[in-house]
């Protein structure tokens, strides 16, 4: 049966009937590049402890980049959808990165985080002691072929005093790279040690600053990925930037618009949102490469209230959204995450991302998606 009583507010239940949406389609020749920032499937069965140990169902983790693949869109990997730097260590993330590029198809589009994350922020890290971060993950990362997205850096804001510090570690780090990289902007609502990013609290004036940065580096420089949830900010960001380096969207909340675009550019894609709605992504981009811009809006816009309370504040714990779709969509048997995150979200919260994946057409199979989603909630004391 596809039907499920989930609570409401108020310690309540109401009925849902679940059903089945369009099975996903490989991509065609797309106009824009759309990366998926991939999450990771935990091994349930390890015995770590979620504080310290990290445990990885390779098998599992593997096959849902394949399943990405195979629709078309590229994998953005060992990011912060993968939690990296919520229980994904250094160490993990460069195995990861070997073992996509090892197991990737040919022609397969990926990019990897390279950042600071085994570098601790404290008062005796310095600048240079930032750089050599950076280049070791940097170096790391290239030779396993992948190119790199350059990772915001928490030891970085610890140690920077001015902008002139951002100038000068991203003009090193860029230096030394054998092919252009992807920044990352990632904002305080993702990470709040990141607040004051390139040298300044306010978006705008960071802007400048990093505008500065990737003009002095343009050649180095194959894009940037802006997660700041303000359209109006990346649309100002997308106009001034140098011919040749694209902006990629990282804003969950108006991705439609800012990949459509307007008369005088637009985004390409590197979101988190697009692992749990690759169909539905898979399906704008064909028709947005077609011109059908009425399909394209079919496909997205429905996803966008789903996108909106999975990264809703505190946004730093969207994974679990996307961990539970995956659960639930059967890319995974359980509902266990790295560093034990399913607990990061309400049980409110879950129940409301069934209703509005169900509103979008998101799920294949209702009545598998039912049988799993069960025992979460009856674990949660919800009869189901």
């Amino acid at each position: 049966m596809s039907n499920l009583i989930l609570p409401i507010a108020g310690g309540a239940t109401a009925s849902l009937t679940l059903t089945a949406g369009p099975v996903p389609e490989p991509g065609g020749d797309w106009t824009r590049i759309a990366y998926a920032a991939a999450h990771v499937v935990a091994d349930p069965l390890a015995d770590v402890d979620p504080g310290t140990g990290v445990a990885v169902d390779w098998e599992r983790t593997l096959a849902f980049r394949h399943h990405l693949w195979s629709l078309g869109l590229g994998v953005a990997e060992a990011m912060d959808t993968a939690q990296r730097g919520m229980g994904l260590d250094w160490p993990t993330s460069l195995d990861l990165i070997r073992r996509s590029m090892k197991d990737a198809p040919a022609g397969a589009l990926i990019a990897s985080g390279a950042g600071t994350d085994h570098l601790i922020p404290g008062p005796d890290v310095t600048i240079d002691d930032v750089i050599a971060a950076y280049e070791m993950q940097c170096e790391a990362v290239e030779a396993t072929g992948s190119r790199v997205i350059l990772m915001a850096s928490r030891a970085l804001v610890a140690a920077a005093r001015s902008p002139d510090d951002y100038a000068r570690v991203y003009g090193r780090v860029l230096s030394g790279l054998k092919q252009p990289a992807i920044l990352h902007w990632l904002g305080e609502m993702f990470d709040p040690a990141l607040e004051g990013y390139w040298g300044d609290p306010d978006h705008m004036a960071a802007m400048d600053t990093c505008l500065t940065v990737i003009a002095d580096n343009a050649a180095k420089v194959d894009g940037i990925k802006i997660s700041l949830l303000s359209a109006e900010k990346e649309i100002s960001m997308r106009r001034r930037l140098p011919d040749g380096v694209a902006m990629y969207t990282g804003d969950d909340f108006n991705y439609p618009d800012l990949i459509a675009g307007d008369e005088e550019g637009f985004s390409h894609a590197l979101l988190g949102i697009f692992d749990p709605i690759a169909g539905s992504a898979c399906r704008a981009l064909t028709s947005l490469a077609k011109g059908d811009h009425a399909a394209y809006s079919a496909a997205f816009d429905p996803t966008v209230p789903l996108s909106r309370h999975i990264f809703r504040a505190p946004t730093r714990f969207y994974k679990t959204g996307v961990v539970f779709m995956a659960y639930l969509m059967g890319h995974q048997d359980h509902f266990t995450m790295v560093s034990g995150q399913e607990s990061a979200r309400s049980t409110l919260h879950l129940a409301e991302i069934l209703r509005l994946a169900n509103d979008a057409q998101l799920f294949i199979d209702p009545d598998e998606v039912a049988r799993r989603a069960r025992p979460v909630f009856q674990a949660r004391g919800v009869s189901v």
